[in-house]
C-alpha cells in the first residue's frame, strides 16, 4: 500500500497541488479503455470461468508453498545420470574385448594344406549394426540426461517471472510465481511459450477482475439494484450494498441516487461511469477497499459534499480523499494514533471543509486540524472513552460554530474554548465531570444557544447558570442532579430543557418563569409531577 503524506508547516500552492494530483498512486486507477467483455463471456461460462480461476487458486495456494514436484524430478535426473554412468562404465569395457574375428588353431595342415582359419559367426554383421545401434542411443541418453541436469542447475527454477510479459503487455499486475507452480511453467515455457504467455494474462487480476465484474453484472440487474432504493431520514435516495464483490456497473444506470452506502466490499472501483450519477453528493465507505479512476475522481472532487469513512486502521484511508476539493463534510471513524497523524495530512487541501467528526482514539487532537483548518466550523470528536490532553490549541479554531468533545475521559471544561467567541452549539456527551463551575465562563461565548452536558456524573447545576441568558437549549440530563437552582430560571429564552435520569424530588414553581419553554423532560426522577 502506497500513502503519500504532507508536512503541516508547509502551504501547498495549485502547482503542488497538481503534482500531487498526478502523483497519487493508491486507490487511484489510470483510464483504460476495455471491451464489452459480457458478449462473450455468457453467465453460464462466466461461472465455469470463474471456478476455473477458484480451482488455480487453490492449486497456487498448494503447490507455492512446496517443491517436491520439483526435488522429484532432480533426484529423478541425478539417478538417471548415476545410471548413464554405470552404463557407460560396464560397455566402454566389453567393447574393449569384443571381435568379430576368431583365429581357430586346426592341427591338419598336412590334409589341407592351410596352417591357419578364421572362424566367423554368421549373425556377427547384424549383431555389429544392433552394438553400434546401441551405443548410439547410450549418447543420446546421455545428452539428454546431462542437458536435463544443467537445465536444472543452470538458474533458479522455483521462481518463474512473467517480466518479460508485463513489458510486451498492458498486464503490470501479473504475480511471478514459485516453487512447484514456477517449476510447472518452466516445463511448459521449454515445451512451447506461447502457453506460459497465456497463461501470464489468465493470472492477472485484470482478467480475474473483469470476470468477477461480469458475474456481478448479471447478477444485480438494474431492476434489483432499484429495488433497493430507499429513502432515508433526510429524505433522501440511498442505495446501500453490503459484502458484495465489487460495485455492480448498472448501478451508475440509478441517476437519482444522491446517497450511496458501500460496507464490506473487498474490492470496489468507481469507474468513469459514476459521471451518471449527477445527483450523488453523499458516499459512506465501510470497511471497503475501493479504487477510483481518474476520471471518476474529477467527477468526485466536483460533485461530492459529504464522505463517511470507517477504516481498521490508518493506513487504509485512501489518499485520493483528500484530493475532493468541495467536500464540505468528512466523518472519519477508525484508529488513529500519534504516529498515524502523518496519514491525514492531507486533510489541509480539503479548503472547502466545513464539518470534520473523528471517532476514533487519540490521545490529542491532531495538528493538522487546529493548524490547518481555520475555516473548520464544526468538530466532533468521539474518543470512545479514552483520555483526550492537550487541549490548548483548540483556541486557534475561531471560526468554530460546533464543538463536540464526546466519551473523551474530561473532568473539567477546557479552559481554551472560551476564546471560541463563535460557538452555538457545545456537547460534553460522556465525559467524567463532576461539577461544572466554569460554567460562569460560557458568558464570554454570547453566540452560544444549545449546552449538552448529558451523561456526566455532575452533582448540581452552579447558580452562576442564570448569567447565560441567551440559552435555548440544555440538555443535562442522565447525571446526578438533586436540585433545580432558581437561577436557571434566568435563563428566559430557554425552549429546550432536559433534566430527565438525575435525582430531582422537586421541581421549584419559578420554573413558569420559562416562558419560550417548549420541551421539557424530568422522567426518571423522584418528583411525582411533571411540567409539560
Amino acid at each position: 500500500m502506497r500513502n503519500w503524506t504532507n508536512k503541516p508547516s508547509r502551504r501547498l500552492t495549485s502547482e503542488d497541488t497538481d503534482a500531487r494530483r498526478q502523483s497519487v498512486q493508491h486507490g487511484v486507477e489510470g483510464t483504460a479503455v476495455e471491451d464489452d467483455a459480457s458478449s462473450v463471456l455468457d453467465k453460464k461460462e462466466g461461472e465455469q470461468a470463474k471456478a476455473l480461476f477458484e480451482k488455480v487458486r487453490k492449486f497456487r495456494l498448494h503447490v507455492e508453498q512446496k517443491d517436491i514436484i520439483y526435488r522429484l524430478y532432480l533426484k529423478q535426473i541425478v539417478v538417471k545420470v548415476i545410471a548413464l554412468l554405470v552404463i557407460i562404465t560396464y560397455v566402454s569395457y566389453f567393447l574393449m574385448h569384443i571381435t568379430f574375428e576368431i583365429d581357430c588353431k586346426v592341427d591338419i595342415e598336412a590334409f589341407t594344406g592351410y596352417k591357419r582359419y578364421q572362424c566367423v559367426y554368421s549373425l556377427a554383421a547384424i549383431f555389429k549394426v544392433l552394438a553400434t545401434f546401441y551405443v548410439l542411443l547410450v549418447f543420446l541418453y546421455g545428452f539428454a540426461c546431462f542437458y536435463s541436469l544443467w537445465w536444472m542447475l543452470r538458474s533458479s527454477l522455483k521462481q518463474y517471472s512473467f517480466e518479460a510479459v508485463r513489458e510486451k503487455s498492458h498486464y503490470s499486475d501479473i504475480p511471478d510465481v514459485q516453487n512447484d507452480f514456477a517449476f510447472i511453467l518452466h516445463l511448459a515455457d521449454q515445451y512451447d511459450p506461447l502457453y506460459s504467455k497465456r497463461f501470464s494474462i489468465f493470472l492477472s487480476e485484470v482478467s480475474e477482475n473483469r470476470l468477477k465484474q461480469i458475474n456481478l453484472n448479471n447478477e444485480w440487474t438494474v431492476e434489483m439494484l432499484r429495488q433497493k432504493l430507499t429513502r432515508n431520514a433526510k429524505d433522501k435516495v440511498e442505495l446501500h450494498l453490503f459484502m458484495l464483490s465489487g460495485v455492480p456497473d448498472n448501478v451508475f444506470e440509478l441517476n437519482e441516487i444522491e446517497v450511496m452506502k458501500l460496507e464490506l466490499i473487498p474490492d470496489a472501483k468507481i469507474t468513469p461511469m459514476i459521471t451518471q450519477l449527477v445527483n450523488l453528493k453523499e458516499l459512506h465507505i465501510y470497511h471497503s477497499t475501493l479504487t477510483v479512476d481518474l476520471q471518476a475522481l474529477s467527477f468526485l472532487a466536483d460533485n461530492l459534499e459529504t464522505l463517511y469513512l470507517k477504516f481498521t486502521s490508518v493506513e487504509k484511508i485512501p489518499s485520493w480523499i483528500f484530493l475532493l476539493k468541495n467536500l464540505k463534510e468528512l466523518y472519519l471513524a477508525g484508529s488513529i494514533d500519534n504516529y498515524s497523524f502523518a496519514h491525514i495530512e492531507g486533510l489541509q487541501d480539503l479548503k472547502n471543509l466545513t464539518t470534520l467528526y473523528l471517532k476514533t482514539s487519540i490521545p490529542r487532537i491532531p495538528p493538522v486540524v487546529m493548524d490547518m483548518l481555520p475555516f473548520l466550523q464544526k468538530l466532533s470528536i468521539n474518543n470512545e472513552g479514552n483520555r483526550l490532553l492537550i487541549l490548548i490549541s483548540l483556541k486557534k479554531m475561531i471560526n468554530l460554530t460546533s464543538l463536540e468533545l464526546i466519551n473523551c475521559d474530561l473532568e473539567r471544561i477546557p479552559h481554551s474554548i472560551f476564546s471560541l467567541t463563535e460557538l452555538r452549539e457545545i456537547d460534553f456527551r460522556g465525559n467524567n465531570f463532576k461539577t461544572v463551575e466554569e460554567i460562569i465562563s460560557f458568558q464570554h461565548l454570547p453566540k452560544l444557544t444549545c449546552l449538552k452536558l448529558w451523561y456526566n456524573s455532575i452533582a448540581y447545576i452552579p447558580l452562576q447558570i442564570g448569567a447565560l441568558a441567551n440559552l435555548e437549549q440544555l440538555y443535562i440530563n442522565h447525571n446526578n442532579i438533586e436540585i433545580m437552582p432558581l437561577q436557571l430560571f434566568l435563563c428566559n429564552k430557554l425552549r429546550v430543557l432536559d433534566l430527565s435520569h438525575n435525582n430531582l424530588n422537586f421541581i421549584p414553581d419559578e420554573i413558569q418563569l420559562l416562558k419560550n419553554l417548549q420541551y421539557f423532560a424530568v422522567t426518571n426522577n423522584s418528583v411525582s409531577i411533571t411540567f409539560q
